[in-house]
């Protein structure tokens, strides 16, 4: 039955917490490690085999094996990796997209692919203009890679960048596989919220000769899932009086929102393997992804900001520790004149590709000398290439009620299901274009040596030029709407109208029972079809400079490396240096002498240039205290470079709120010392118990400064916020307003500290379990939060497997965290959790029956401000369900 235990085992994602790498040529992190091939046979065998490597590394890292990847149900690697001791994911849209490791913001871990940078790209609009570092794994399927080496402490051969921590995914090898191997997975997915049932289809075909010196590998994938998921958001509060001259926090604008959007996931990878003699070794490799990512968002607001800024009132307020968590609001002369309600209808198509492919070179002319050459190129593209936006809008009076933490909302005036009761009141047709490449080579030479406790001296020096160039037009929203026509004559907002409302379970999982569940609804297809008939000039795209900008980073690096061992111990000292030549390219509003205009007024192109060195110390060392109990100790120094929009010049403003973001091309980067300690007790062959304690000094945060800055938007004359003016000039929808701007900046330090403890045992026949658990507690010296750190997180997988059946439960809970400045205002989230299940049939050697289950719990997101007083949002992405078969031959 060994086949059979092979297709269990290919089930089985989280019970594997090491285990060795069975492609010794691009591991630096089996160093001392048992390097020969494991063959997996089951549960069990796994992580007999995964507690044998983790006893010889010299290293702190964990590893993940192709054999587990993907397959509980994990469909992307961050939901494989949030299994993985220390780190943790975010489902905002229903599955994990970015990882935080040890308690850090995503854009401080690294990501490698076969160990080199990997480009990197977005498919959500706001994460395409926020342009950050931290890599999107919706991009990278988990089925197309082999394996998952996480770092946790510095190793002077592994590139910097991960101040949380550095994850290397591997591509499988042909040389490695049978001589032919045939595998196949064919699963339907059904999601619950949108009530469809789509394909998900993967295969991989690997052929090596005869004399195992030539093979080729090529895996590839499709995935579609058609996606829900509801909300309730609350975009921000500002303060307003409340009778009595009291004044209290208003909610500014209350909608009930429903995101649809169709996913498909597009990827191949290939890789050609040349190994002639025992001295020569040839990889090539190549990686494809694609994400389809269109989506369509419609949301009904109660629009309190405006009411009350336009003259409107509130009354019968509640207020509770400053926020008036209830209350009637009407807009001016009593809900008949200004505006109180607004409805935002946004049709997007988006799409998100990452390329790659590498030259990978071992070369070993004598027993004691390797030379390892490796050069490449990755790009990624993240686009939304159009974005149709309609908002309608008119006056407006309602109830609110935020005291069951579900906001609740009801309307005197208009009638939500009448289209009548609104107009369109602004339009744009948007772009935003985000390009990331990479083009590098590295050079190692290691020599084995026997000088006493030294074994081997490594060198290498490196070189990459990496270019980020970002684009966003867009039509002038204040001339574009009144000039819309439908059939020769101005649109009403019924031209845009499907003639009915939301689905019957619209909100219904976290609706309160005054929340807004119905409204009329916005047909995508008449939206597309308006926008596509209109004419210039009102379809005119300008650039928008805040957000257009290119970034060239050229990196010159090199390190040295001393491995030592003896009896019983083993580690490595050494050092990396990098020296990063940035040069950015922006806008700047004004200036002295204007290059362009556009509606928005006058804009200076600017270039800042700067270059810095780091200097990266390291040292790994493992101790066997006795035969059962292994000690590490490990220190460093790490670096993560600033995001690249945080280094733009440009604003990026919100003209709704009277809020933006903007940067500094001479920000430093993030900087670290890091500690760590491990303990591993093996009382036997299947069973670890291990603690292990982490400490970052973090030398430097960059953080977010907010400050009143007066910018221009544009606006329809008599709808512009409170505090603009018309601006000079002969734009009479030009306006001078009070913009609340968060630019980054380089803050005071502060520390990561904390541990991780971790059993995994078989307890009783086919029964067992790996449980473990983080603990993270980050402060900033000035007290301000951390952005991604759960002080609390925890994993549990139960498990049953004998030669027919193999089935897991998996609990993964993630205490509540601090994710950005928002708005001009802190966004938080509360406690995450999700419960996954997943049963694998044998029916033959060769074919397994599967099902998975994904959120059986149907947990919530819930975000709020700074406190549960200032709720933000509630998301509700339902569960998702795979039946299908797996077959490898």
């Amino acid at each position: 039955m060994t086949n059979a235990r092979y297709l269990l085992a290919s089930a089985s994602v989280g019970t594997l917490l090491f285990a060795a790498s069975a492609a010794h040529a691009q591991a630096p992190v089996t160093d001392g490690a048992n390097d020969s091939e494991i063959v997996v046979t089951g549960i069990r065998g796994s992580l007999r085999e995964a507690i044998d490597a983790k006893r010889d590394l010299a290293v702190i890292a964990d590893v993940v094996t192709a054999e587990d990847v993907g397959k509980f149900p994990d469909k992307n690697v961050a939901e494989a990796l949030q299994r993985v001791p220390g780190i943790v994911v975010n489902r905002e849209f229903g599955e994990g997209e970015r990882v935080s490791l040890r308690g850090t913001a995503p854009n401080l871990t690294k990501t490698l692919l076969n160990g080199h940078s990997v480009a990197t790209a977005d498919w959500f609009i706001l994460d395409q203009v926020a342009s950050t570092r931290s890599f999107n794994y919706l991009t990278l399927p988990a089925e197309i890679i082999g394996r998952l080496e996480v770092y946790k402490s510095p190793q002077a051969d592994v590139e910097e960048g991960g101040v949380g921590g550095t994850i290397n995914v591997i591509t499988r090898n042909p040389l490695d596989l049978e001589p032919l191997t045939l595998s196949a997975s064919v699963q339907g997915v059904y999601s619950d919220l949108s009530g469809k049932f789509d394909p998900q289809l993967s295969g991989l075909v690997s052929w090596k000769n005869a004399g195992e010196t030539f093979g080729v590998l090529v895996g590839a994938i499709y995935q579609k899932r058609r996606t829900r998921r509801d909300g309730l958001e609350i975009f921000g509060y500002r303060s307003f009086p409340v009778g009595g001259g009291e004044s209290a926090l208003v909610p500014t604008l209350i909608g009930s929102t429903m995101f649809e959007q169709e996913r498909e996931r597009y990827g191949a990878n290939i890789g050609i393997q040349f190994r002639p003699s025992d001295e020569l070794e040839v990889n090539i490799t190549g990686l494809y992804s694609r994400f389809n990512a269109d989506n369509f968002n419609q949301n009904y607001i109660a629009w309190g900001e405006q009411a009350l800024a336009g003259g409107g009132t509130i009354s019968n307020a509640v207020v509770r520790d400053g926020v008036a968590v209830s209350g009637d609001i009407a807009s001016a002369t009593g809900g008949t004149t200004g505006f109180g309600v607004v409805y935002d209808a946004i049709d997007r198509q988006a799409v998100a590709k990452t390329i790659s492919a590498d030259f990978d070179l071992t070369y070993r002319p004598t027993d004691s000398l390797s030379v390892h050459f490796k050069a490449g190129w990755t790009k990624a593209n993240g686009d939304t290439s159009n974005e149709n936006f309609m908002e309608f809008a008119g006056p407006g009076a309602f109830s609110y009620d935020l005291t069951s933490g579900r906001p609740e909302v009801s309307f005197a005036s208009p009638d939500p299901l009448n289209p009548a009761g609104i107009r369109p009141d602004f339009g744009r047709i948007q772009s935003v274009t985000n390009e990331d490449e990479e083009k590098y080579f590295y050079l190692d030479v290691e020599k084995q040596v026997g000088w006493g406790p030294l074994t081997a001296l490594k060198f290498g020096v490196k070189y990459t030029d990496h270019d980020r160039v970002a684009e966003r037009f867009a039509t002038n929203g204040g001339v574009f709407t009144p000039g819309l026509r439908c059939g020769g004559v101005a649109c009403t907002a019924a031209d845009f109208a499907t003639g009915g409302g939301m689905p019957g379970d619209f909100l219904d999982n976290i609706a309160a029972p005054g929340t807004l569940t119905d409204y009329w609804r916005v047909d995508p297809a008449k939206l597309r079809a308006i926008y596509g008939a209109q004419t210039a000039p009102g379809t005119d795209q300008f650039l928008v400079p805040g957000d257009s900008y290119s970034i060239n980073e050229k990196t010159y690096g090199g390190y040295g490396l001393a491995k030592f061992g003896g009896d019983g111990w083993r580690g490595n000292v050494g050092v990396r240096v990098v020296r990063t030549d940035q040069r950015t390219d922006g806008f700047i509003i004004g200036g002295a002498d204007p290059e362009f205009t556009n509606p928005f007024g006058g804009f200076t192109p600017v270039t800042a240039k700067r270059s810095y060195t780091d200097i990266l110390p390291s040292a790994n060392l493992s101790v066997d205290l006795s035969e059962k109990v292994v000690l590490r100790f490990a220190a460093g120094k790490t670096v993560a470079r600033p995001d690249f929009t945080a280094i733009n010049p440009g604003v990026n403003l919100n003209g709704t709120l009277l809020t933006g973001s903007g940067g500094d091309p001479n920000l430093a980067p993030y900087r670290a010392n890091q500690y760590d300690l491990s303990v591993e007790f093996y009382p036997d062959r299947e069973t670890i118990v291990a603690l292990a304690l982490f400490y970052k000094d973090i030398q430097s945060y960059i953080v977010n400064t907010t400050t009143t800055e007066i910018l221009p938007g544009v606006f329809v004359p008599g709808s512009e916020p409170a505090g603009c003016v018309p601006a000079a000039g002969s734009n009479p929808d030009l306006f001078d307003c009070p913009y609340q701007i968060n630019r980054r900046s380089n803050g005071d330090g502060g520390r990561n500290q904390g541990f991780e403890f971790q059993v995994s045992r078989p307890i009783w026949g086919g029964f067992g379990a790996v449980v473990n658990y983080t603990y993270s507690d980050a402060k900033a010296s000035n007290g301000d939060p951390i952005p991604g750190n759960s002080k609390h997180s925890l994993n549990l997988t139960g498990y049953y497997e004998n030669d027919l059946v193999s089935a897991r439960l998996s609990y993964n809970y993630r205490s509540k965290f601090f994710i950005d400045i928002d708005r001009a205002a802190p966004l938080n989230q509360a406690a995450l959790s999700s419960l996954d299940a997943s049963v694998s049939v044998n029916i033959t050697d060769n074919i397994a029956l599967t099902a998975d289950a994904v959120n059986l719990t149907n947990e919530k997101i819930e975000q709020y401000s700074g406190t549960r007083d200032r709720p933000r949002a509630i998301y509700d992405n339902g569960r998702q369900f795979y039946v299908g078969a797996r077959l490898k031959f």
